[in-house]
């Protein structure tokens, strides 16, 4: 592995998106800040991921409804040459360490993959339960060193678990993807969770701002009030932050290091592989991760 593929890449790079996008309503803004950053983001594919909770019925169901809410976002916000580049992932969780689970994402994965290399790598921003891309690993493990994955997921290392959504859907994905691919980290609780937003704050950036802006709004506002919640909140934008490592140009964005690469286990706990590098974010610059985020929604 070549270090400074971990490090934040410089100049125009290719990029997919795996997603749990109607999971919640924080992958709706992440695709949107990928889509109006084409300076330097060049997206080859969206896969959409499993999810299961209290908006779908299974994992099968959650992925279906992602897939659906991609090709909503697509034609609301007029990205509509990219649906023909959406594709739907993994039905299931992986069963075991050693066993993919067949999509069209995953298939499609290892076919992009194919063309690239340790030094022109091609990478993978998951903001979901890592399920298709640890299964395109399983299934042709060569495209590891041609690969880097920027996922977010897990809690901060000084956390007391790390029984976050998207890593405890699937343990055995992460811990493929964590033993076999570069990967960026990006935390939830301790970290990413310090890139939230009151109800005022988001009524004052994106009220008024057109179609897409007040969708976004709405989606969260909605969000906000089905969940309980003290007289004073904020909601976090988490899946925003794994974008914004591709962007962080200077180290404007989030501060990280190079520190042995944590190993989830099945206890919702870290074990440490000391022979193994990984990039850990360890801080948000909120307010200037917002202004960007804003400008670029409201365009």
């Amino acid at each position: 592995m070549k270090l400074d593929n971990i490090k934040v890449p410089k100049g125009k790079i290719d990029l997919v998106l795996d997603t749990d996008t109607y999971n919640e309503i924080d992958d709706q803004y992440a695709l949107i800040y990928l889509l109006r950053s084409p300076e330097k983001l060049n997206l080859k594919a969206i896969y959409a991921a499993p999810f299961f909770n209290e908006r779908s019925t299974s994992p099968e169901d959650g992925m279906e409804k992602s897939y659906a809410e991609i090709i909503r976002l697509l034609n609301l916000s007029g990205n509509t040459d990219y649906i023909e580049k959406t594709f739907k992932g993994s039905k299931t969780y992986l069963p075991d360490e050693t066993t993919p689970v067949n999509s069209d994402a995953a298939e499609h994965l290892v076919k992009l993959a194919a063309n690239y290399s340790e030094e022109n790598p091609l990478y993978v921003v998951a903001i979901g339960a890592i399920t298709n891309v640890a299964s395109a690993l399983l299934m042709e493990p060569s495209i590891a060193d041609k690969i880097v994955v920027v996922w977010l997921g897990g809690h901060g290392e000084h956390f007391h678990h790390t029984e976050e959504f998207n890593m405890r859907q699937d343990v055995a994905a992460a811990r493929v993807v964590f033993s076999k691919a570069p990967v960026v980290q990006l935390p939830c609780m301790g970290v990413v969770s310090a890139f939230a937003f009151s109800p005022m704050e988001l009524e004052h950036y994106l009220r008024g701002k057109g179609e897409l802006a007040e969708y976004l709004l709405d989606i969260t506002l909605q969000h906000m009030e089905e969940h309980p919640h003290p007289p004073v909140y904020s909601k976090a934008i988490w899946d925003v932050t794994a974008v914004a490592w591709l962007l962080n140009d200077n180290d404007r964005f989030m501060l990280w290091n190079h520190r042995p690469q944590l190993m989830p286990q099945y206890d919702h706990h870290y074990s440490v592989k000391t022979d193994k590098l990984m990039t850990y974010v360890y801080h948000i610059n909120r307010d200037e991760l917002a202004s960007d985020l804003f400008e670029k929604v409201t365009r």
